[in-house]
């Protein structure tokens, strides 16, 4: 943990100690990013979720002639869960769930997954001023994984623990398209760095646990779990330091 910080104050100091104007020319430019979407969910997957928000780290670069490429991954959470059969062995004719001790147990139901991506595209300038910013478009290929989190905090449950939930979750995963569409902001400014637009997720995956305990099927059909939604990121670019020359007389 202490190298990883190491690590990020040393990437801020190098970048906060650089003076870079974006007027001058079309910048070569290395950057992470910190991203939010809240995104919709279509094909498949709309019928096991609702939306859900995926929060996003990024390493991407912008070159001279704004080629933009990079490798992103996105968490992805939410609450709003609808399978269909999901626990049904496990509920009571009251369809509430017992733990152990006989007691009425509360089961937190969410979704959880992620999408790593590798992503290539153009950035079009569209001011002369600063061609360092414009439109965005970019396109990408990666793994999409996603499942339902069952989680009994303070009741036990055997049924939901340890290799068992495993016959619940409906573990999905599989190859995934991804575009994006939106503005892209470079400035002078280090702390004015930032993109803004729509994005899409098209997900050819497959069910990959053996059995549904609750439903008592295999669900290892093929699947298109689709997500649209709007992303917005700031980006902390890595400069190098520049030397000036100064003159005495």
């Amino acid at each position: 943990m202490k190298n990883v910080m190491l690590l990020i104050l040393s990437v801020l100091s190098i970048s906060l100690s650089a003076q870079r104007d974006v007027k001058d020319s079309v910048l070569f430019s290395p950057h992470f990013s910190f991203s939010y979407a809240h995104q919709f969910p279509a094909g498949d997957m709309e019928q096991r979720f609702g939306a859900n928000s995926n929060i996003g780290i990024a390493f991407n670069v912008k070159t001279t002639k704004n080629v933009y490429y990079g490798v992103e991954w996105g968490f992805i959470t939410g609450n709003k869960v609808h399978e269909p059969g999901l626990m049904q062995n496990l509920l009571t004719s009251n369809n509430e769930i017992i733990d152990s001790e006989g007691r009425i147990a509360d089961v937190i139901v969410q979704e959880r997954g992620y999408t790593l991506t590798f992503t290539g595209g153009k950035l079009f300038s569209i001011s002369k001023i600063n061609k360092n910013s414009g439109i965005l478009l970019k396109g990408g290929i990666g793994y999409m994984q996603h499942k339902i989190r069952l989680e009994t905090q303070i009741h036990d449950v055997p049924q939901l623990q340890e290799e068992y939930i495993k016959g619940y979750d409906r573990l999905t995963n599989g190859i995934v398209l991804s575009q994006f569409a939106g503005y892209y902001h470079m400035s002078s400014n280090r702390f004015a760095n930032f993109y803004l637009g729509v994005e899409a997720f098209q997900g050819f995956t497959a069910g990959r646990r053996s059995f549904n305990f609750d439903t008592q099927e295999v669900d290892n059909a093929a699947r298109r779990d689709i997500l649209v939604g709007v992303r917005a990121g700031w980006c902390i670019h890595i400069y190098k330091r520049t030397y000036r020359d100064y003159y005495y007389d």
